[in-house]
């Protein structure tokens, strides 16, 4: 019989968002609870992230805008059930539809400060039956990390946009020259920050901003021992049960029991080259969003145990460029509101356009890495014309009018006075490209994008430009004015998406379908709940925190007895 140096009711490992919806549930229950985070700071790779929750049927929407049965006829429609996809069932999708509403009313019972994200965030796929054109995201609002403490303030993860603004509003922000509401906005938030310089105010906003909130409730509530430096380096299995972990306590190793149960909320393996090279060649670490320790070693420890790895060439792809500063960058440099714009396309290297550029992160990395499987497409290129360049900026690095002399210098720009010049200049076959181009704007003369229906989805329009007038909608725009412009795209990412595989209860199955007792899993270590599909804007953050949140209802007993 194993032996513990302590003992909690619930052991958590890894601090993201579902950490802290379990960890407040299991204090509701009267149950002890330790979260063990293996970095310095808290918060996962949620505190990098947008910070979004993708939840069907929330409080924030008018009545009658959405339902439990809209929401799961939206994702039977777009996710795909099959052996290849052991994560996924309509069980498993009605699940989440149910419970993520209930998870949410719980959480801002707790304290935890949250809004709908938008009013016009549609979903990905919003074409399909049930698909929301609306907004079914959440996010929190804007926080300052004074309210956790000095010393529990410093250990808040960096998030990737450190200012006192909403996210919706910071995305409007890009359009500003075209809109005195926005430039409003833009002052209002200017005058926030220099307030909050002189008041000593630490504002953080999206990912950042909902950890901070999570972390201020579990602390407030003495929901959880939570401590950082904690790594775990084994899961206790006896008799086909889970009884606790190994971690390290002053550089030595530390048996911790659990008499509900363990929770495996550890992340995903976007830092570790060698798994990335077993599941999803072509892509590559440096590419990554994924925090430094996001390194996959639970995976290999849980599947030690018996539990089963599936999905595991899946990731929440995010396209990004290499430019100028991108090896350095705390957030790697997405393309995604670069070839989603109106006058810009994106070709492979024999210079043949082959996706939809507006669209799902996820499924547009996903069609590069398996159009590189048969034609070079990685890098692929980002065609844009001189309309484009007045207009927006490039891969989050500004405008061209404050920077194209270092782009350019840098090599990581292509500029030509011709499409075919330009095409010599990034080795693409000229005649290829320039037909590519010329079908292009014979599409957007014509209404239609009949390759690839851009435009066509409520979600392609919200990526384009709502001011922009001179197209069929607001994403397609000709590519004839010269000099003509290329930048590399690669498929980043901002984490894996693949893991073990567990049932309604958030149980961590085993080969047989049986679940390895007292051992849970949510979040990116797990096979993701929808399958191979990203079907809106934080579809990782908001299961994350409704399986931790049925996790611990399960492993409490609790039923339906909250929520």
């Amino acid at each position: 019989m194993a032996e513990f140096d302590e003992t909690f009711d619930w052991i958590v490992v890894g601090s993201g968002a579902g950490s802290m919806s379990s960890a407040l549930l299991m204090k509701q229950a009267g149950k002890s609870c330790v979260i063990l985070e293996k970095a310095q700071w808290v918060g996962g790779t949620t505190c990098k992230s947008g910070g979004v929750m993708w939840i069907p049927n929330n409080r924030f929407m008018e009545p009658g805008e959405d339902s439990t049965e809209k929401g799961i006829q939206y994702l039977d429609s777009v996710v795909a059930d099959g052996p290849d996809t052991p994560g996924t069932s309509h069980e498993r999708r009605l699940t989440y539809v149910v419970e993520a509403p209930k998870m949410l009313d719980f959480i801002i019972s707790q304290g935890v400060q949250l809004e709908r994200g938008s009013t016009f965030w549609p979903d990905y796929y919003d074409e399909h039956p049930g698909g929301v054109k609306t907004s079914r995201t959440v996010t929190a609002l804007p926080f300052d990390k004074n309210e956790l403490g000095k010393d529990w303030a410093s250990k808040l993860r960096q998030g990737f946009l450190e200012m006192p603004v909403k996210l919706d509003d910071g995305m409007k922000l890009q359009f500003m020259k075209h809109s005195w509401e926005i430039k409003k906005t833009f002052f209002k938030i200017a005058a926030k920050v220099v307030i909050g310089k002189l008041t000593g105010k630490r504002w953080v906003t999206a990912g950042a901003a909902l950890q901070g909130r999570m972390l201020k409730a579990v602390l407030d509530k003495r929901a959880a021992d939570v401590r950082v430096n904690s790594p775990v380096t084994e899961v206790i299995v006896e008799n086909g049960k889970a009884l606790g972990v190994v971690t390290v306590k002053d550089g030595k190793p530390w048996r911790i029991g659990a008499n509900l149960g363990v929770l495996m909320n550890s992340g995903g393996f976007s830092q570790n080259q060698a798994m990335r090279d077993k599941y999803m060649p072509g892509t590559r670490k440096e590419w990554s969003n994924g925090i430094e320790t996001d390194e996959g070693e639970m995976h290999v420890e849980l599947e030690r145990k018996g539990a089963v790895l599936a999905q595991m060439d899946q990731m929440v792809g995010f396209q990004m460029s290499e430019a100028p500063g991108w090896d350095t960058d705390y957030v790697k440099p997405g393309t995604q509101g670069t070839t989603g714009k109106p006058h810009a396309i994106q070709v492979d290297q024999t210079g043949v356009r082959y996706l939809n550029e507006g669209g799902s992160y996820e499924e547009f990395c996903e069609n590069m890495l398996i159009r590189n499987r048969t034609v070079p497409a990685i890098p692929s290129w980002a065609i844009m014309d001189q309309q484009f360049m007045d207009e927006y900026a490039v891969a989050g690095k500004g405008t061209a009018k404050k920077n194209m002399a270092n782009w350019l210098a840098s090599g990581w720009m292509r500029k030509a006075d011709s499409v075919e010049a330009l095409a010599e200049a990034i080795k693409v076959p000229p005649a290829a490209l320039k037909a590519t181009v010329d079908r292009w704007n014979g599409f957007v003369r014509g209404g239609k994008d009949e390759d690839f229906h851009r435009g066509e989805r409520a979600y392609d329009n919200w990526l384009g430009d709502p001011f922009f007038k001179d197209g069929p909608n607001q994403c397609m725009g000709t590519i004839e004015k010269g000099p003509f412009y290329a930048i590399p795209i690669v498929p980043g990412d901002v984490g894996t998406y693949g893991g073990v595989v567990c049932d309604c209860d958030s149980r961590v199955l085993q080969a047989d379908g049986t679940p390895i007792e007292g051992l849970y899993a949510c979040g990116v270590a797990t096979a993701s709940p929808m399958g191979r599909v990203y079907p809106g804007a934080g579809a990782s953050v908001g299961p994350s925190m409704t399986f931790g949140w049925i996790a611990a209802k399960h492993a409490a007993g609790l039923g339906n007895q909250i929520g």
